[in-house]
């Protein structure tokens, strides 16, 4: 007999034990079977990072009534992949990752293991979302968007998503969520991202920081704006980089040698 429940996979980048990952998963109660596979550990901005050099382990964390939690030794992709190829009875029906403490609106999405899940799943055709809250607190509230996330999940498993189109959803911090914006990825760049420092042993180290730019930041269909705005963005984002608008041009170079 066909299990009627859906599949849905789960994983993150701050780690098996990070307070946002465990609020999903409560948030998605009685929507269907889930399967966790996250890192034994933060891997922030690892994007799609993938492991080459090191073998990959994996251990059971939890198991019970339509949830089983696994930790990995890997990035976020590795975690996919190795769910994807070892754990899974079946293809899942949706992917999700998050929720992660911190945005990742923006060119944020480039850097974040939040998003590399995300992207992956896209990349092996199979609906895919990534939830972040603006606010990186080990302890963060994530209470005011967790209806949210629920509704968008049931509407993704009601409607399926395009090929090669993933989400982005993007939550403020704040007091009370004015509801939710459709919109575009804000321009924007990071600047000052590193501060040095000299070793007591000698020669100096530097440690990743930085300042983000908003490059337009009276654009109103940008995620950018919805969250200043307290409103949840949800970004729809393409895995096909293909710059289609200078395809043309391009052609026109003179590369004959």
């Amino acid at each position: 007999m066909k299990n009627e429940k859906p599949l849905i996979l789960i994983s993150n980048d701050d780690g098996v034990n990070a307070k946002g990952l465990h609020e999903l998963v409560n948030a998605l109660a009685g929507l269907g079977e889930i399967i966790v596979m996250a890192p034994d550990g933060p891997r922030s901005g690892a994007s799609c990072a993938i492991t080459s050099e090191y073998p990959i382990k994996y251990h059971e964390v939890e198991q019970k009534q339509d949830l089983t939690i696994y930790k990995c030794n890997g990035t976020p992709v590795d975690c996919m992949k190795l769910a994807l190829f070892e754990l899974l009875p079946r293809c899942p029906d949706l992917i999700l990752s998050g929720i992660n403490h911190g945005d990742n609106s923006s060119v944020n999405i480039h850097y974040s293991g939040t998003m590399g899940v995300v992207i992956e799943g896209c990349l092996k055709g199979i609906p895919s979302i990534g939830f972040s809250l603006c606010n990186h607190a080990v302890d963060a509230d994530f209470s005011k968007m967790l209806p949210y996330v629920r509704q968008i999940v049931v509407e993704t498993l009601k409607n399926g998503l395009p090929q090669g189109t993933c989400l982005n959803v993007n939550a403020p911090m704040a007091d009370e969520i004015r509801g939710v914006r459709i919109c575009r990825q804000t321009k924007g760049e990071w600047t000052n991202e590193w501060k040095q420092n000299n070793h007591p042993r000698g020669g100096k180290y530097f440690w990743l920081t930085g300042s983000y730019s908003n490059l337009e930041p009276k654009a109103e269909d940008t995620d950018q704006w919805a969250l200043s705005n307290n409103f949840i963005a949800i970004t729809p984002v393409q895995v096909d980089m293909t710059a289609y608008t200078f395809l043309d041009e391009l052609k026109h170079w003179n590369l004959a040698l």
